[in-house]
């Protein structure tokens, strides 16, 4: 590997926080930053955030917090500063998916849909871009959905969330540009254990079929993408949503 690339990939000494990270693909984004030589810091409101932290060594933590309140957004920003001293990016990977049919929506099924995958996504990117700016730089991404490009059967509150992580999106990487990029990320059905649950049976055997490379996306593959965005290689890309979802939209 040339050392363009071993440059570009080396993240040692960095410090990644990952909205979500206690499972799905903010774990799997962990996982490969922590082999790449970062530093993270899972946000997540399941309480096992602290031992799964633990469990990528003693270099990372896990903090638990509920990313619907600003408050605690902020102060859990302030702590991952104190303690690491910057935040070169940030993987914001936390979301809900609360499907009904649109005239069945409630009010607080659509709050909760667009707190969670809207409200907290910025008002994370906010926080931190705030130290990323005063220390000179970083790179964001924001995980949105091919839900954000098409429309989906029972999904009117999540394609909403999702196209506007899109358009927040591009207006933060326009604003913020050229010391910070910001990108999104829109991946079909990823194989994680509540996706796995959610389209079992022939409901998955179905949406498998629409899709041309006739498989749901892995962990690993949103992962990788996550990492090449955050990296040196991708100093370029900025305000772009990559979509990854076996040719499912281009249909």
């Amino acid at each position: 590997m040339s050392e363009f690339w071993n440059r570009a990939f080396d993240l040692d000494g960095r410090c990644a926080v990952i909205t979500g990270g206690a499972a799905g693909i903010g774990l799997a984004c962990a996982g490969l930053l922590v082999e790449r030589g970062a530093r993270v810091v899972l946000l997540d409101r399941d309480p096992a955030v602290v031992e799964i932290a633990a469990g990528l060594g003693t270099a990372h933590i896990g903090l638990r917090v509920d990313l619907r309140q600003i408050d605690q957004i902020t102060r859990t920003i302030d702590t991952v500063v104190d303690r690491f001293k910057c935040i070169d990016y940030l993987v914001n990977s936390a979301g809900v998916a609360v499907l009904d049919k649109a005239l069945d929506v409630t009010e607080n099924a659509w709050d909760t849909t667009l707190a969670i995958n809207l409200k907290a996504s910025f008002f994370v990117a906010q926080a931190c871009a705030r130290h990323m700016l005063a220390q000179g730089g970083g790179r964001i991404v924001n995980l949105a959905s091919q839900a954000a490009v098409i429309g989906l059967d029972r999904h009117v509150a999540y394609c909403a969330s999702k196209a506007a992580v899109v358009g927040m999106t591009k207006v933060l990487a326009m604003e913020w540009a050229p010391h910070i990029n910001v990108n999104a990320i829109s991946p079909t059905i990823v194989e994680t254990a509540l996706g796995k649950k959610a389209w079992a049976g022939d409901l998955g055997k179905r949406a498998r079929l629409q899709i041309p490379a006739g498989r749901f996306a892995q962990p690993e593959e949103i992962a990788g993408l996550a990492l090449y965005l955050l990296s040196d290689a991708a100093s370029m890309i900025t305000g772009e949503n990559v979509v990854i979802d076996g040719g499912y939209s281009i249909q």
